[in-house]
Parts: structure tokens; sequence; C-alpha cells
């Protein structure tokens, strides 16, 4: 399997609430509320760092969780969001994206 490389898109409106991001989706105005583990995700979404190494560095370190089923999971997730416009995702690390203020 090739790596899935994740970056955050340009086009949403997010906000940090408690520890949680709250993002509106660009293609149908959806609103996503992020636990804990999808926060993270999407902090460390950089472009240049393979989704499995977020994964491995960050989830499982701060998480009990089982490596496999959180790379599983870590992926459907970023899929997800991808569909609603607010990750990009790629085989191939993903050119600069300029970083984001969140409040």
């Amino acid at each position: 399997m090739s790596a899935i490389y994740i970056a955050r898109s340009r086009e949403i409106a997010a906000r940090n609430l408690g520890g949680e991001m709250m993002i509106m989706s660009p293609r149908n105005s959806t609103l996503c509320n992020l636990n804990g583990v999808g926060t993270l995700i999407w902090e460390a979404a950089d472009g240049q760092t393979p989704l499995e190494e977020i994964v491995a560095g960050r989830v499982c370190a701060e998480f009990d969780v089982e490596p496999a089923q959180a790379l599983k999971d870590a992926e459907s997730f970023a899929w997800e969001l991808a569909e609603l416009g607010i990750l990009l995702l790629s085989d191939q690390p993903i050119a600069s994206v300029p970083p984001h203020s969140y409040g």
C-alpha cells in the first residue's frame, strides 16, 4: 500500500473550541465537529507527513489504541473529510499549504 499524505484545504472555515475543531465544509456548508483524535490528525495534516507516521507518532503515542486499527480508522476519517473538501489527499507529499490561523 502506498503512503497517504493529507493537508488541510485552503477553502474552509475552522475554529478550535475546547480542544476540538469545528470545521465548515466548503462544498455544502456542513459543519464537522472533530473529536480529540480527529483534531490531532487535522492539526498534523501538513501535506508532508504520511498519515501512517501521524498515526504512529501522534495518535498511538497519545491514545491507547492498536496501530493497525488506528491507521484503518484514520484512513476512513481522511477520505470522509476529503469528500467534504476539508482535507486534500495524495500519494505524494502535497506542496506547501499556507498555515491557517485558528482561534
